[in-house]
C-alpha cells in the first residue's frame, strides 16, 4: 500500500470523516503524534522521533520504536515522512499538522509543498481543516460543502490564479505575496482551482461532525 498517514503532534478532532480518511492506510507516528492513534482507531507500524515531547509509554505500547538524537537537522515529522517514502509512500496524509506550536505548523506546510513538488499526493487534516498543495499548471478540484470557508495560503508571488465556484471568484490573476486577497473566501460547493506558477496551499474548513 502506498498511502501513508503521518501522525503529528498538533491537536485533532477525531471526526468520522477523519477516521475514514485514515482507515486502511499505513501509519507512522512522529513523537507526540502517537497520542492520536487510539482516537483514530489505528495501530502505527512505526513510532519515530527524539521522544522529547512524548513520555507516555502506554500510548505507544507494542509499537516498534526508532529513536533519534535531539541534536539533529530534521524534525520528527520530517523523519517520519522520509521513512514513509522509503517504505513506498506515494500518497501522504499528514494528521495533526496544524495548531500547537506555530513553527511546527509552518514546517509541516513547507514539508507538504516539498513532497508535492516531488510528485507525491499530499493532504493535511486535523478534523477541522484540510490543506492541499496547489499543483502548477493543473486544475485542482477541492471537495467543499456550500458555505465552507477557504483560503489560499501563499508562499511567494502567485501568477495565473483561478478560483471558480466560490463567492469571490478569480480568473487568471497575479497575486503578490504580501496581498491578502486570497484569504477567507466561501465555497459554493466543490471549488475549482488552477495556478500557473507559484507555491500555495488551499485550506478548507471541514464540516464539524464527530
Amino acid at each position: 500500500m502506498s498511502r501513508f498517514t503521518i501522525l503529528l503532534a498538533g491537536p485533532i478532532r477525531p471526526t468520522a470523516a477523519l477516521r475514514a480518511a485514515v482507515a486502511g492506510t499505513r501509519v507512522i507516528a512522529a513523537d507526540a503524534g502517537i497520542r492520536h492513534a487510539a482516537a483514530l482507531g489505528v495501530e502505527p507500524e512505526l513510532w519515530v522521533g527524539d521522544f522529547d515531547s512524548e513520555r507516555d509509554e502506554a500510548a505507544g505500547a507494542g509499537v516498534p520504536r526508532m529513536g533519534f538524537s535531539t541534536d539533529k537537522d530534521e524534525t520528527d515529522g520530517e523523519i517520519a515522512i522520509r521513512l514513509a517514502v522509503k517504505r513506498g509512500a506515494s500518497d501522504l496524509l499528514l494528521v495533526g499538522a496544524f495548531g500547537g506550536r506555530t513553527d511546527h505548523a509552518f514546517a509541516h506546510l513547507i514539508l507538504a509543498l516539498r513532497e508535492a513538488e516531488r510528485g507525491r499526493r499530499v493532504e493535511l487534516r486535523d478534523g477541522t481543516e484540510c490543506g492541499i498543495p496547489l499543483p502548477e499548471g493543473k486544475t485542482l478540484r477541492v471537495p467543499a460543502r456550500p458555505g465552507a470557508a477557504f483560503s489560499i495560503l501563499k508562499f511567494g508571488d502567485l501568477d495565473g490564479l483561478t478560483i471558480r465556484n466560490a463567492r469571490y471568484p478569480l480568473e487568471d490573476v497575479a497575486v503578490p505575496f504580501l496581498s491578502i486577497l486570497t484569504q477567507s473566501n466561501e465555497a459554493l460547493g466543490p471549488v475549482e482551482l488552477r495556478l500557473r506558477r507559484g507555491r500555495a496551499i488551499v485550506l478548507v474548513q471541514e464540516e464539524g461532525r464527530t
